[in-house]
């Protein structure tokens, strides 16, 4: 992408102009605390930003000692998660995994018990997990303070499980793995099956919360949501080179999804993202103040009828695509079916030949009443996407 349309952007939404570095190239997530940092030195002036989520809880420089008042700060669909809230503190000790047996101070030793617990780790920690990670309810992972990494090995299920907060863990390179013995509490194991290789599995369960994550480059998709799960926010994460990023939905034909709410909000979708971002079948999705830096499929898709609510997101086609649509409908009866499926954008930036096919005859008001949060103007994006993905949080520091 030119400087010259980067300047365009800017003087369109109000952003401070990186040349030097334009915010649709980033590839790691060392580029992108390099671009965190830059537009941090910008002077703000504030520690708020006018997100949410953030002006809860980043002011404090105490965070360490008052981690839990995260759990009070989420929004959306799945405001309601408290994690490990109510709960002691675990301190994840070993970077070691034993799918069956696992000892104290592993995180699967952590996440498999049967009372809440918010778990937080003594060092940076590169974890290679044997087999997925099966989380039991009210648990809360949270990385502040450290470098800490699932990678190269499967990754995190959550299955039957409520009241999840995932936060700050950068979650890449998940495979697939299975027909082995994995324990998912204290005293009880099962046979598992093949997993699919995703990096967050969320099937059957509610209250679900991922803030603040780093996800790339899993064999399957990095976020799926399935088989009737429901009240899902998924926030402030970054996201990149990946094909398939985001399932929300069993299949056409799993009826249960038609109960399925998730709020995808403050996300930072960069470099080289494919498809399915979201990819949604039933339910209702509101998807409010993210950045798409370019999608070489398209951006959100869907079938049997979901309710698409699109609010003040950036949507920037890549130059060598323009023009390019965010939308994408797969419906085997054409467009007299699609056309009557509720997709709304309200307040978006469509940018470099980006466009939005809306249809529906939804109004204004019976989208909002089914919102799950109030949108930000698309111009506030600039102090708040910055900060998306893992934070660089230190300890008697603003986080």
């Amino acid at each position: 992408m030119s400087k010259i349309f980067l300047i365009f952007i800017a003087l369109l939404l109000h952003l401070p102009i990186l040349c030097s570095r334009p915010v649709t190239h980033l590839s790691s997530p060392i580029q992108w605390r390099s671009i965190k940092n830059s537009t941090d030195q910008l002077g703000r002036g504030s520690c708020r930003t006018g997100n949410p989520i953030d002006d809860c809880w980043r002011c404090d420089p105490d965070w360490e000692a008052n981690r839990k008042v995260l759990a009070d700060c989420g929004i959306g669909f799945g405001r309601n998660a408290i994690g490990g809230r109510d709960g002691e503190f675990y301190v994840v000790t070993s970077e070691g995994d034993d799918p069956k047996n696992p000892s104290p101070g592993m995180l699967r030793h952590a996440v498999i018990q049967d009372v809440p617990l918010w778990i937080i780790f003594d060092h940076d920690m590169n974890i290679r997990l044997k087999e997925e990670l099966m989380m039991n309810s009210y648990k809360t992972i949270d990385g502040r303070g450290f470098n800490v990494e699932i990678s190269n090995g499967p990754c995190i299920t959550i299955q039957g499980a409520t009241n999840i907060i995932l936060h700050g863990i950068y979650i890449h390179n998940c495979i697939p793995a299975g027909n082995a013995v994995v324990t998912d509490a204290p005293r009880h194991y099962q046979l598992r099956g093949i997993s699919d290789g995703d990096g967050i599995s969320i099937f059957g369960a509610q209250d679900i919360w991922i803030d603040h994550c780093t996800l790339a480059n899993c064999y399957d998709g990095l976020i799926d949501i399935v088989y009737g799960s429901t009240a899902i926010t998924i926030s402030n994460n970054y996201m990149f080179q990946h094909n398939e990023v985001m399932l929300m939905g069993h299949s056409d034909d799993f009826v249960a999804d038609k109960n399925m709410q998730v709020t995808i909000a403050f996300n930072y979708f960069g470099e080289g993202l494919v498809q399915r971002i979201p990819r949604c079948r039933h339910g209702y999705f509101h998807v409010v103040n993210n950045v798409y830096t370019g999608w070489k499929m398209y951006a959100i898709g869907g079938s049997a009828n979901p309710t698409i609510n699109s609010q003040g997101n950036v949507f920037i086609a890549l130059d060598d695509d323009a023009p390019k649509e965010v939308t994408k409908r797969e419906t085997p009866e054409g467009d007299g079916e699609w056309k009557r499926w509720n997709w709304r954008s309200d307040g978006d930036v469509l940018l470099n030949g980006a466009y939005f096919t809306a249809s529906g005859n939804r109004t204004p008001e019976s989208y909002t009443k089914a919102s799950s949060m109030v949108a930000r103007p698309a111009s506030l994006l600039t102090s708040i996407i910055p900060s998306a993905g893992v934070l660089s949080c230190k300890i008697g520091q603003l986080c």
